[in-house]
């Protein structure tokens, strides 16, 4: 009987030894799975946040080379529609820019740039004056102060005190061979008088060395000197300088980088960016 007592006890004891290991093993593996879903869990939301992130840079992307096809396409229809189209659309604004320059001696054109009513002409149409003087296209003469001269690329620079638009200078580097333009100026005393061609060649070299000139076919006539050459954009590429004499369809005009470079030069300050 105390045999049967004793191998009951022996089983309830292994009995309750099974169960304890069993459930310290059950609670380990527990432990692990539970681990591991929270290991789970954090990678799956670092890689979700890192997706989100790439595909924020990605959508930025998108809508930044969206926005800059869109003004790149804006530009090409702007560029299209500027070279089909004649100059009548701007002629009216330029020839407002243009003055007639006039001295005791001679007469030639000019045109205004920056603020403060700076213009910009050929040295040789003041040169031995005592007196000059501008009239605008709306008839206004103003009394104009000589500022200063570069005698070798022929340009003079004047101010008047009356208020007149003024002109923006294009990157003449970026002017191309074809191109149409226009010239406005005074030629045999006809005032503003419009003419239209094209940019035949760049960066020629003039009789004075620079390699700095525009040739254009555009009709040139004495009184056109000191005017602006202007192109479909209505900014000045050039300013009409000098023709081959004898020669039709063959005339040149500074470059308006060289223009912008030295009229600020002669002023001492930038009078025209």
């Amino acid at each position: 009987m105390e045999h049967h007592i004793n191998v009951l006890y022996g089983a309830v004891l292994l009995l309750l030894i099974v169960q304890l290991i069993s459930f310290t093993f059950i609670s380990s593996q527990s432990a692990k799975l539970i681990a591991q879903q929270n290991n789970f869990e954090e990678g799956v939301g670092d890689t979700l946040n890192q997706i989100r992130q790439e595909n924020q840079y990605r959508i930025s992307e998108i809508v930044r080379s969206l926005s800059q096809q869109r003004t790149d396409f804006e530009n090409q229809i702007s560029f299209l529609k500027s070279t089909q189209q004649d100059f009548s659309l701007i002629i009216e604004d330029a020839i407002k820019k243009v003055v007639t320059v006039t001295t005791d001696v001679s007469a030639g054109t000019g045109f205004a740039v920056g603020k403060g009513g700076y213009i910009l002409t050929n040295n040789h149409v003041i040169t031995g004056s005592s007196a000059i003087q501008v009239q605008t296209y709306s008839n206004e003469v103003y009394v104009a102060q000589l500022l200063g001269v570069d005698e070798n690329a022929d340009l003079a620079v004047l101010k008047i005190s009356g208020k007149i638009d003024s002109f923006n200078l294009s990157d003449s580097d970026l002017v191309s061979i074809g191109e149409k333009v226009i010239a406005i100026g005074n030629p045999l005393g006809l005032s503003f008088t419009v003419t239209e061609g094209i940019v035949s060649a760049l960066h020629r070299q003039g009789p004075n060395g620079l390699q700095a000139y525009i040739q254009t076919d555009v009709t040139l006539n004495p009184g056109n000197s000191g005017g602006p050459l202007v192109d479909k954009k209505g900014n000045v590429i050039g300013m009409a300088n000098f023709k081959v004499g004898g020669a039709e369809a063959l005339g040149f005009a500074l470059e308006s980088n060289v223009l912008r470079k030295i009229a600020n030069e002669i002023v001492g300050s930038e009078i025209i960016s």
